[in-house]
């Protein structure tokens, strides 16, 4: 079975708005598909989906492994850990105007990841069903981590100093 995956991350922000959007898709028959969500700090209980506040990470990880679509606030680490098992990626940033940050910064990273087609982003604006459904003829970019090269490089300076 088709499976999304929300991840809110396990800062203490809520992002009702999406939970919202999600349970009145799936009400009015827009979203078919399963949908589970990790909900983080949210105080909005679904009604129409499966959501824990939290999951175990061996249980994070096989939610990741069994979707076929995960829908992201713009967290770099929800971002990357989904990116690296090759997921479908929608970025749905938190905004500060409904207290779901401080700031606007997760726009500025969801653009960062969409502009190089490693996610889709998902903008106040847009239709998250239409990226729901496009999501399969999209072209997402592979993202390969440089982590370890940078990881050398940083010991092998430190090894000289």
């Amino acid at each position: 079975m088709y499976m999304i995956f929300v991840i809110l991350g396990t800062q203490k922000f809520q992002l009702n708005r999406l939970l919202r959007l999600l349970d009145a898709c799936i009400e009015n028959k827009r979203i078919t598909q399963e949908v589970v969500a990790q909900i983080g700090y949210s105080d909005y209980l679904p009604k129409h989906f499966a959501y824990y506040d939290f999951f175990s990470k061996a249980d994070f990880d096989k939610m990741i492994t069994d979707a076929d679509i995960i829908i992201t606030h713009s967290g770099v680490g929800s971002i990357i850990t989904a990116l690296g098992v090759e997921k479908k990626v929608i970025v749905f940033p938190r905004l500060s105007k409904y207290k779901e940050h401080v700031d606007d910064h997760q726009i500025e990273i969801a653009k960062a990841f969409s502009k190089k087609k490693f996610v889709m982003y998902c903008g106040e604006d847009d239709d998250l069903v239409d990226l729901i459904e496009n999501s399969e003829d999209f072209p997402f970019e592979k993202y390969v981590s440089h982590r370890k090269k940078l990881v050398t490089v940083i010991q092998k300076y430190l090894e000289k100093q």
